[in-house]
């Protein structure tokens, strides 16, 4: 039930994704959008999933060791 959010460009597009790694929403401030440089917001929509996906990943295995105690159980992807 946890968001976690990535950003990029200052804070100018963000992507909130949950624990489950599913994207939850992607905001983007008009200053961000310049139809001569679809590029450059592309780039920046990327890393900011790219970090979401990291901080939803880091989010994961914080709470699957607070459960398992820091063991690495086999079959549990760690």
């Amino acid at each position: 039930e946890r968001i976690v959010e990535g950003s990029s460009g200052g804070g100018v597009v963000k992507v909130y994704v949950n624990g489950l790694q599913e994207v939850q929403g992607v905001k983007i401030q008009p200053e961000a959008v310049d139809p001569d440089d679809v590029d450059g917001l592309e780039d920046l929509v990327l890393t900011a999933m790219r970090q979401a996906f990291q901080a939803a990943k880091e989010l994961k295995d914080s709470e699957m060791g607070k459960v398992t105690g820091g063991l690495n159980l086999p079959g549990m992807g760690f």
